[in-house]
């Protein structure tokens, strides 16, 4: 057995003797890039919302974990997710976020794709004047699509295309909010804000699932939504996070509310939930509002948060939007000097990644758990091959 195995037993301990994932699982490059290939390409992450290209023919470019991708929306309304090189030399295709009018194409040599992802133009292949050669076959250079899905506007991706069927790999936490299973509107521009920081991802998932810290790094929201308010969500190996039984309302100065999601549970009426679907989405649900939360990984020590707000109704007011989404941004801000505190602690020799509290952090050790499982099984594929 070796160290990195050894090491990974002990995150995978229970929670009353379990370790937590060592510092190099936050700063070596090396363990960065196992990670990113186990734990991220071979599974479904999220990569961005629906709502980035809401219009047919919008593009976005998207760099996930240095690969260029293009995220289009089709001539038949489908959200696509395709490589962003082109087949003939691997430029680049679209730089930035635009409206595709006619085809993709390409700068260098002027080859076309259509949004579907077919090749359908090659000037002068054949040589000047000839747009054809017979051992260039366009029906086997169409751009390399990226198996995709979309859930809760989240357009969830897998990289590798070994991963088990989205159903199959999210059906635990989509059967958990079967009754949201309905149309989410996206609040516009006053609805989005991205967030920078200086940590690895995962310390943003393990802050992020657990109430833990309520009290000391949220005041504010502690003072109505108090610590002993909130239950943990476990569900081992898929997803965890916590809930509150205490959820006010937003009202405007007349008094108004956001309209309430279509029949749900009473329970709704005063709870709230906030899940970590494993591995780099975060979500939250409330009777009225849901948010989306896309973590995007740039380096061992640097993640940008995408951040998204939804409503029941396309009907909602822009003061309401705007200071809902202050709350939010608010809330998440909060936040960021712990994430980045824990980045700069792991530099700490001797350091060995901490302990849990059985009580308190459950839903943490969780996601610590499924993060060495992935490199458990990673490793063993890498073996039997």
């Amino acid at each position: 057995m070796t160290f990195v195995s050894e090491e990974l037993n002990a995150v995978r301990q229970p929670i009353t003797r379990a370790n937590g994932l060592s510092n190099a699982h936050y700063i070596d490059p090396h363990v960065h890039a196992e990670e990113n290939k186990h734990v991220l390409l071979n599974q479904w992450a999220g990569l961005a919302v629906t709502a980035d290209v809401p219009d047919v023919g919008d593009a976005k470019p998207i760099t996930f974990l240095q690969i260029p991708l293009l995220l289009v929306r089709d001539r038949a309304g489908t959200v696509r997710v395709f490589q962003n090189t082109c087949r003939h030399r691997g430029m680049i295709l679209v730089e930035e976020p635009r409206k595709i009018e006619g085809a993709i194409r390409c700068a260098y040599h002027s080859w076309c794709y259509g949004t579907d992802g077919r090749l359908v133009s090659t000037p002068h292949v054949g040589g000047p004047g000839q747009n054809t050669h017979e051992d260039v076959d366009k029906s086997l250079l169409g751009l390399i699509e990226v198996r995709s899905h979309i859930w809760r506007d989240v357009i969830w991706i897998n990289v590798s295309g070994t991963a088990p069927d989205f159903t199959e790999a999210m059906g635990d936490v989509m059967a958990r909010w079967a009754e949201f299973d309905q149309p989410l509107y996206h609040g516009g521009e006053d609805s989005r804000f991205d967030l920078t920081v200086n940590c690895n991802w995962k310390l943003a998932v393990e802050n992020y699932c657990e109430s833990y810290h309520l009290p000391w790094v949220h005041p504010g929201l502690n003072s109505y939504s108090r610590l002993e308010d909130h239950y943990h969500i476990e569900e081992p190996g898929k997803y965890s996070g916590q809930g509150t039984l205490v959820y006010r309302q937003l009202k405007g100065d007349n008094g108004d509310v956001f309209p309430d999601f279509d029949g749900l549970n009473q329970k709704w009426d005063e709870a709230a939930e906030y899940i970590a679907a494993f591995p780099n989405v975060l979500l939250g649900v409330h009777r009225d509002h849901a948010f989306a939360i896309i973590l995007l990984p740039q380096a061992t020590d640097k993640t940008v948060e995408h951040i998204h707000l939804y409503y029941a109704s396309p009907e909602t007011s822009d003061q309401m939007r705007a200071k809902n989404t202050a709350l939010w941004q608010e809330v998440f801000k909060e936040d960021v000097f712990v994430v980045e505190g824990m980045q700069r602690g792991r530099f700490a020799p001797g350091f060995d990644g901490g302990r849990f509290s059985p009580a308190m952090d459950g839903p943490t050790h969780l996601f610590h758990d499924w993060v060495a499982r992935k490199l458990q099984e990673g490793e063993a594929a890498l073996a039997a091959e």
